[in-house]
């Protein structure tokens, strides 16, 4: 099978564009013949590699992908070979106590598809059979791709863990990235009132139209806190979705009101910054943290994808050879949305 693959850390010149072995699905695995994979930031972190990755080389990226079912391994039941499908990249073992209790995420020897087993940027993928979900008819495998992560990790923090509710306000911050468009789409469908920073006219009028109700460009609003906190009438938001944090999380607890919660479940801008811990006691706010979601929370939030309640938005696509390209647009931040890789 063709692949996307790399023998070492490093920039986007280290991506080379060759033929692997196919993958054999073990027992309760089935094999899947990608046609689509999206990217997400964690495909550049894992490229660069950090202090303590240890990948077996090569090492192909992708944690998001839908395709056909090409091989059905042992005791899988429920699926048959030529179903369309889309993957949840979070693998938990099936058998430890979290999994057993439906909190996969929570899997002591969790593994997220693409980080540290190898993932989609292939012709095809060996994945538990319960993490694959079937296609309706006619729903583009693209942009079922582009929908799994983002709005798994999206519902998982806001409505599993936030347990946000009608009428609250939720300032997201960033306007056009994967999991940030999910999170405003999650917010207005629970029905809150969303407010979003975002840092151009193009970026915020994306926010608007997946509905925004108030935005505001940090771009000429330095302490876009205050702006928030002034479209509250002075009293501050209930919740906060920062999945910047360098740079941004710091006036993330200015905006917050008292008693409210300030959720996360990335780092886009940098894992490291300095936190006025006065903010957290005196305001008495709660920092949620999260990490994708559960399976339960995959199929909740994927169906609601394909009744046409949540949109995935899609910046453009690549061919699998070009995905240096593709992660280079990516780097560089000017997404609108996911970005897909065509594969086959």
């Amino acid at each position: 099978m063709r692949t996307i693959h790399f023998h070492r850390h490093g920039g986007p010149e280290v991506l080379e564009y060759h033929e692997l072995p196919d993958p054999s699905p073990g027992p309760g695995e089935v094999l899947v013949r990608l046609t689509a994979a999206a990217l997400n930031h964690a495909d550049l972190w894992v490229r660069e590699g950090w202090p303590g990755l240890n990948l077996e080389m090569p090492h192909i990226p992708g944690s998001d992908g839908a395709g056909t079912i090409a091989a059905l391994g042992s005791a899988v039941e429920g699926l048959t070979e030529g179903q369309r499908v889309v993957i949840d990249g979070n693998l938990g073992c099936g058998e430890c106590g979290a999994c057993l209790a439906g909190q996969d995420n929570l899997c002591q020897d969790w593994h997220l598809l693409g980080e540290t087993v190898r993932g989609t940027y292939a012709g095809a993928v060996a994945v538990p059979a319960r993490n694959v979900l079937p296609l309706p008819d006619g729903f583009d495998e693209h942009a079922a791709a582009a929908a799994a992560l983002v709005f798994l990790t999206a519902w998982h923090s806001l409505m599993t863990r936030g347990r946000i509710l009608a009428g609250e306000s939720v300032l997201v911050v960033g306007a056009s990235g994967g999991v940030n468009t999910a999170a405003i789409q999650v917010a207005r469908l629970a029905g809150a009132r969303v407010l979003v920073v975002g840092s151009s006219a193009a970026k915020l009028k994306l926010a608007e139209s997946l509905g925004a109700e108030v935005v505001i460009d940090r771009s000429r609003e330095e302490n876009w806190s205050k702006a928030a906190f002034a479209a509250t009438g002075r009293r501050g938001v209930d919740v906060v979705v920062d999945n910047v944090g360098a740079g941004t999380f710091p006036l993330s607890l200015r905006a917050a009101r008292k008693g409210g919660r300030i959720l996360t479940v990335g780092n886009t801008g940098g894992p490291k910054f300095e936190l006025d811990n006065r903010f957290v006691f005196g305001k008495h706010l709660t920092i949620v943290g999260s990490t994708m979601g559960t399976l339960r929370d995959f199929a909740t939030v994927m169906n609601l994808v394909f009744e046409g309640k949540l949109h995935p938005v899609l910046d453009r696509t690549y061919p699998l050879r070009q995905a240096g390209e593709a992660h280079e647009h990516l780097a560089a931040g000017h997404q609108m949305g996911k970005i897909t890789l065509a594969i086959g």
